[in-house]
């Protein structure tokens, strides 16, 4: 029965395979009549495909995801504050746990690398780094948005756009800057003033991770040659991977930072 179900898997799973060859074959190398190099053009400077907002100015398309993710975050965290803390246990259940465990996490990761002044720290970690990770996956949902020129796109991770990276970089800095004033006063101050190219090297790294993701993912969809599975599994892993190592990398960084100027 086991060989039977081998060899049925591996019939179907060929069927597939020769279909999109022949697939990609008959069609023509490329999926769209706009050029790839305006593509990628605008997923950086989002001067093209903008967005109206409320009918007051048109955005980029990063700030419509920012202040999606950002209302969506802010509704999750109160119905679960009102509706689901008040009713833990001492024996948690599933989601109870993994709330428990990601909690623990960041306030550890504070403990560990900033042994003063560590509670507003886990706090802003953990929030920081939630952040990361719900508004790079975002763009897996393909939420879609009308343009100033009535054209349909999917929003795009808000981090993918440089002012929300630079944003976030910029507010992890002053956290700790905050830090260092209020544990060493000017001393604090001139620490973390040592440090000025944090906040642009904190944002162009999360930039750069979250863009190049989104720019190998428009390629290949570009190219229809490449656009038969391919795109499903380069977006999932690039999407993922980032959420995770940004989420972690800049946390880290400034769980070291904060630790260091309030020694």
């Amino acid at each position: 029965m086991e060989k039977k179900k081998k060899r049925r898997f591996f019939i179907i799973f060929a069927c597939i395979t020769i279909l999109l060859l022949i697939g990609t074959v008959l069609t023509k190398p490329v999926g769209s009549g706009e050029e790839v190099g305006e593509l990628m053009r605008d997923a950086v400077l989002h001067d093209v495909n903008k967005i109206s907002l409320f009918g007051i100015m048109n955005v980029n398309p990063g700030v419509i995801s920012a202040m999606t993710v950002t209302g969506i975050m802010f509704i999750f965290a109160l119905i679960v504050r009102i509706f689901v803390i008040p009713r833990f246990k001492m024996v948690p259940g599933k989601f109870q746990m993994v709330l428990e465990m990601l909690v623990g996490y960041f306030d550890g990761l504070a403990k560990s690398n900033s042994p003063h002044r560590n509670s507003f720290l886990g706090a802003y970690v953990f929030s920081a780094g939630v952040y990361i990770f719900v508004s790079t996956i975002f763009e897996l949902f393909g939420v879609q948005a009308t343009t100033v020129h009535n054209t349909i796109i999917s929003l795009p991770a808000p981090l993918s756009d440089i002012n929300g990276a630079l944003m976030l970089g910029c507010l992890s800095y002053m956290v700790i800057l905050s830090g260092g004033i209020a544990q060493n006063k000017l001393k604090g101050i001139g620490k973390t003033l040592k440090e000025f190219s944090l906040p642009i090297s904190m944002s162009f790294r999360l930039f750069g991770a979250l863009l190049s993701g989104a720019l190998v993912t428009e390629l290949v969809y570009h190219y229809t040659h490449l656009s038969y599975g391919l795109p499903v599994v380069v977006g999932l892993l690039f999407t993922l991977l980032h959420a995770l190592i940004q989420a972690y990398v800049l946390t880290m960084l400034t769980a070291l930072f904060y630790g260091e100027v309030t020694e």
